[in-house]
């Protein structure tokens, strides 16, 4: 093989190897869960001396429009001067939102979940330096005909004290897409419920019994954006790449065995 045709060759190899780079880059950051925020959260109870506890949700969900499955991040964070102690991480669902599994924690049971809640799960942590945070992968559903919400205590270990709680604050969005893939919620939205034929509940003159009264937990309705906006797009043009970059490679290879022949 000539010096020409050995380094277009090479260069066909060399995109597609970028475009394959690219695509698992991509892939592999699809589940780091983005900016967090402590949005709707307060202290209850005192904790101890250098102790200061709170939590973190992400500000931005996404829900799965055929399963009604999503995934969250909860994160409880030590920012004082010493160890925490025991504790405790609930992580509790309202209405629409309901928890299904938190990993490496136990489900509580119906009789002893939170009033108003429908779901839940407690994380015991033997102790959290200071300055140290723990993330839980939380798996979820949420209806999107409803609103959800979601709340997350930090207790002492008996649960007498509770030292910190976000929520319950909602998750929504405030112009849902029933008939795409996913639907992006932020935190912080109520949720304007869709009925099956994407109509919201006041476009009609049916069933608006949502409840619009009390406290929300959450700010003002942000625009619209999912993480699903930006990766299928440079995934398709990463496909292109590859197939642009193995499609050069044929042709050199041919285009050789013919100058050769």
């Amino acid at each position: 093989m000539s010096s020409r045709r050995r380094t277009i060759a090479t260069g066909s190899l060399l995109t597609a190897s970028f475009s394959a780079v690219m695509i698992f880059s991509f892939s592999a950051g699809a589940d780091d869960p983005g900016p967090m925020s402590d949005q709707g959260g307060k202290v209850v109870d005192e904790a101890p001396a250098g102790v200061k506890l709170t939590t973190s949700l992400p500000e931005k969900i996404s829900v799965d429009n055929g399963s009604q499955e999503t995934a969250i991040t909860a994160t409880v964070k030590n920012g004082g001067t010493k160890e925490s102690g025991a504790i405790r991480l609930l992580v509790v669902g309202f209405d629409g939102l309901s928890v299904k599994s938190v990993k490496g924690c136990s489900q509580i049971a119906e009789k002893d979940l939170p009033e108003g809640s429908n779901s839940g799960f407690a994380c015991a942590i033997d102790s959290l330096a200071a300055g140290k945070s723990k993330s839980y992968a939380v798996d979820a559903t949420f209806d999107l005909k409803k609103e959800g919400k979601i709340c997350l205590p930090v207790q002492d270990a008996d649960g007498t004290k509770t030292f910190w709680q976000q929520g319950p604050v909602p998750f929504g969005a405030n112009n849902p897409s029933p008939n795409a893939p996913a639907t992006p919620l932020l935190l912080g939205t109520d949720n304007s419920p869709v009925t099956p034929g994407g109509d919201t509940p006041g476009d009609s003159s049916g069933d608006t019994s949502g409840d619009k009264s009390g406290d929300k937990s959450g700010g003002e309705e942000l625009p619209r954006t999912g993480p699903a906006d930006q990766v299928l797009p440079l995934g398709a043009a990463g496909a292109a790449l590859i197939s642009a970059g193995v499609a050069g490679l044929w042709w050199t290879q041919r285009r050789g065995v013919r100058s050769e022949s």
